[in-house]
């Protein structure tokens, strides 16, 4: 038997997660037996879980807890990618935060309260976003404040309003600040026309100002009654301040990539015929699209029934990648900020709170489409530092080289001196063999692209 306590789950006294020979159970502490009572009678589990709001999931037998005081276990159903909000998009916080706020009003009126708001509480499944802390629930007691409001200020609002008001790239800030965005921070950071808005003045601004004020005190914070009614009304304050947060994705540099591309109509269906049969033959469930722009080709293997996580640096082709995600309801695809030169990190206690990318594959297809001459031009990363880390992430690769007399490598070529002398075809295969078995590779007619399919070494 092999038992492993999930890294990010240790501060919650009333429970935890675990596997147990690979299977996820969440343990339920002595000290949540009534909460967790109140959650099921009240119905407002069943409420949540058939909307496809919180996670659903089984009791399990006792005899799995993992230690003494365990009141029950139960196995909540698996999300098909973990994510963390410094890898969403502008619209998928957007929609994390009106979902715990949606959430927030079902258990007032089932009579409890969420007692965490945090971000790391939801994932996306697909295009939706879903709540998975079984245990964030508490009763709600008449006259108090909302214990987590604060919290939701630091983890939503106060990241929407910067990525909102002053530059979409503040959700980096997330990556550093593992409690959220301080809010005197988010303060100084906006601009001073946001001190007009009512509800950025009063959640975030004099929110702001009043933390600083009991910074050391003895007194406790939000200790003033407020009843049910007023708590209602703080909620719609904060929902409809994130309901009027926007963005406009423009500007950016590969956002309309696929409008200025050198393929020819003719070429661009052989790409995609082609790499519909590498998938066909490698029948992939997870792929990975890494560098996927707004997600053409993760919609080719999404559309084929494969789980697709699709990666890219710019935020403006994540949004409008995410955007069409919603309009397709697309279940199967799901797309994320990423940059291969510097991704996500181990964050959190002991770095281990938060998992980097490759803690969370490996993907069974990678799709590295119009990327390798990226990473070895742009970044000077060696074909060889670009296999081994596409083995890592990966167990077969599906991976385009484009030579140096194509438009795309000379645009990158036109501010910097060539010192490129090993980027050639064949210091690519030779260098990628290292890692792969190549199979099969297919020249694009009309560009001088190859798509290659490979298989990872064992």
């Amino acid at each position: 038997m092999k038992v492993i306590k999930h890294s990010s789950s240790f501060r919650d006294p009333n429970g935890f997660l675990y596997y147990r020979d690979g299977i996820l159970y969440r343990q339920i502490n002595g000290g949540y037996r009534e909460e967790y009572g109140l959650l099921m009678r009240s119905g407002l589990y069943n409420d949540l879980s058939h909307e496809g709001l919180l996670v659903r999931h089984e009791e399990a037998d006792d005899s799995l807890a993992l230690t003494d005081g365990a009141f029950k276990v139960i196995r909540p159903e698996l999300v098909p990618f973990v994510s963390y909000p410094y890898e969403w998009c502008f619209s998928q916080l957007k929609q994390a935060a009106l979902l715990t706020l949606a959430i927030q009003k079902k258990a007032l009126e089932a009579g409890m309260s969420l007692k965490d708001a945090t971000a790391y509480n939801v994932q996306f499944i697909g295009f939706k976003p879903i709540f998975i802390d079984t245990l964030s629930f508490e009763r709600y007691e008449e006259g108090r404040p909302w214990v987590a409001y604060r919290q939701f200020c630091q983890h939503f609002l106060a990241p929407l309003a910067l990525m909102s008001y002053t530059d979409v790239r503040m959700n980096q800030l997330a990556r550093i600040h593992i409690d959220g965005v301080p809010l005197d921070l988010a303060s100084r950071l906006l601009p001073w026309k946001t001190r007009l808005h009512f509800s950025i003045f009063t959640h975030i601004h004099l929110h702001a100002r009043y933390q600083r004020k009991y910074e050391g005190s003895t007194k406790k914070q939000g200790g003033r009654s407020m009843s049910r009614n007023s708590l209602l009304g703080l909620i719609d304050s904060l929902e409809g301040a994130v309901r009027r947060f926007s963005y406009r994705p423009e500007g950016t540099e590969w956002a309309d990539y696929y409008s200025d591309t050198n393929y020819t109509d003719e070429g661009m269906d052989r790409k995609e015929r082609v790499i519909g049969e590498f998938l066909d033959v490698l029948d992939p469930r997870f792929v990975w699209d890494l560098g996927a722009n707004t997600g053409r080709f993760s919609r080719l293997a999404s559309g084929k029934g494969r789980l697709t996580v699709s990666f890219d640096v710019d935020p403006a082709a994540v949004e409008l990648n995410y955007r069409e995600c919603v309009r397709e309801k697309n279940g199967n695809l799901l797309p994320l900020l990423l940059d291969l030169t510097n991704p996500s990190p181990g964050a959190g206690w002991a770095s281990d709170e938060r998992m980097t990318i490759d803690r969370r594959g490996p993907a069974d297809t990678i799709l590295a489409l119009a990327l390798v001459h990226h990473l070895a031009i742009s970044n000077n990363l060696p074909f060889e530092k670009i296999a081994r880390y596409f083995a890592a992430l990966g167990r077969s690769l599906i991976v385009e080289f484009i030579p140096k007399d194509d438009s795309q490598v000379k645009r990158l070529l036109v501010s910097r001196e060539d010192i490129f002398d090993g980027y050639t075809q064949a210091c690519f295969e030779d260098s990628f063999s290292s890692c792969f078995t190549i199979e099969r590779s297919e020249p694009i007619a009309g560009s001088g692209r190859v798509l290659y399919m490979m298989r990872r070494k064992q």
